[in-house]
């Protein structure tokens, strides 16, 4: 089976085709068409700009991801949400006409649910019947837009643990950059200012990292490292104190998603423990979480290169959908900008 997975979600074209054959899951070509340059001068995604840019280079994307195999391609997959509607529609849009003309069978895939399954392009995969997981699972999704905690007790079968009341980590690392000058995207610098810092410098404040359940905030988080920098005046440039300030902030955020997801793992005792999305990609989080779990819990996370939005992570947890045939006709397809996976 040859999948064509498409994910534009928020303000990345992607396109990539995926082989599944003999047991094994292969991407044969994975295209990311990003627009951080585009947005780094508003210092964040703009939906309207975001959406435009799609349009032009959605199709040299998905040529250039399928080259040569057009012909091949048997299941295409599309992230219909959650994410910014305007972006979502030309994903959405375009493989709906990509399955009318080639007569492809079409599979709508839930952004979340792709990056649980990223981490399964980071471990050579094997066929479903040998895959790493081993259930129940919990994972933590951990974006600029979400931040979730998720149990999973099988393949398709979620249910959700706890999610923020306001801010996503994400977003607490790009609006913690953009208040100290740091260039967009801003978790990246963040973690690179953090590496020369001391990350008990300052006392962020955690909000509900006592609190009982599962759930996270970040706007309170957000509002104080404001403060604090605003007191700290003239006197005390910025440029000086990034790194202290970063590493303490790397820390604080880092200190609540660890707090939250051991409670679940001390409750539901899971078998493995998945991160996944774009802050992921923070080392110390993934050294954090991995060292403070049980022994007893596989951990997995995905490569580097798949942490953010991509299209092989669409077209893996499509796999799964297109082993029990859940195509959807492409007339019945629309884009969900709030499609919650639970």
């Amino acid at each position: 089976m040859k999948i064509l997975g498409i994910e534009t979600s928020c303000d990345d074209t992607c396109a990539a085709l995926l082989d599944i054959k003999r047991g094994k899951f292969n991407v044969l070509k994975s295209i990311v068409a990003s627009q951080a340059n585009l947005h780094k001068k508003y210092g964040g995604v703009v939906p309207e700009v975001a959406a435009r840019k799609h349009v032009e280079t959605i199709i040299p994307v998905i040529s250039e991801a399928i080259r040569q195999q057009r012909s091949k391609v048997d299941v295409i997959a599309i992230a219909s949400g959650p994410g910014l509607i305007s972006s979502l529609h030309v994903g959405v849009e375009t493989a709906k006409a990509l399955s009318l003309v080639w007569d492809v069978p079409l599979i709508k895939v839930n952004h979340i649910e792709a990056h649980i399954y990223s981490v399964l392009l980071s471990v050579g995969v094997r066929h479903a019947s040998h895959l790493p997981f081993k259930f129940p699972a919990i994972a933590l999704i951990v974006s600029g837009g979400h931040t979730e905690l998720i149990l999973m007790r099988d393949h398709g079968k979620y249910s959700l643990l706890g999610r923020t009341r306001d801010d996503a980590a994400g977003e607490a690392f790009d609006k913690s950059a953009k208040m100290l000058g740091l260039p967009y995207p801003g978790g990246p610098q963040i973690s690179q200012h953090a590496q020369h810092g001391d990350p008990r410098k300052y006392d962020i404040p955690k909000p509900m990292i006592h609190e009982p359940g599962y759930e996270f905030s970040f706007s309170g988080m957000k509002n104080a490292i404001r403060l604090l920098i605003e007191n700290f005046g003239t006197d005390a440039p910025l440029g000086r104190l990034s790194p202290d300030l970063c590493a303490s902030i790397e820390q604080a955020i880092i200190d609540v998603l660890t707090n939250k997801s051991i409670k679940t793992i001390e409750h539901y005792k899971p078998k493995t423990f998945i991160l996944a999305g774009g802050v992921s990609a923070n080392k110390k989080l993934r050294k954090t979480l991995k060292y403070a779990l049980p022994k007893s819990t596989q951990f997995l996370a995905p490569d580097i290169k798949f942490c953010m939005d991509n299209a092989s992570m669409v077209a893996v947890a499509a796999y799964f959908h297109a082993k029990n045939k859940e195509y959807i006709p492409y007339h019945k397809l629309t884009a969900n900008a709030n499609w919650e996976l639970v």
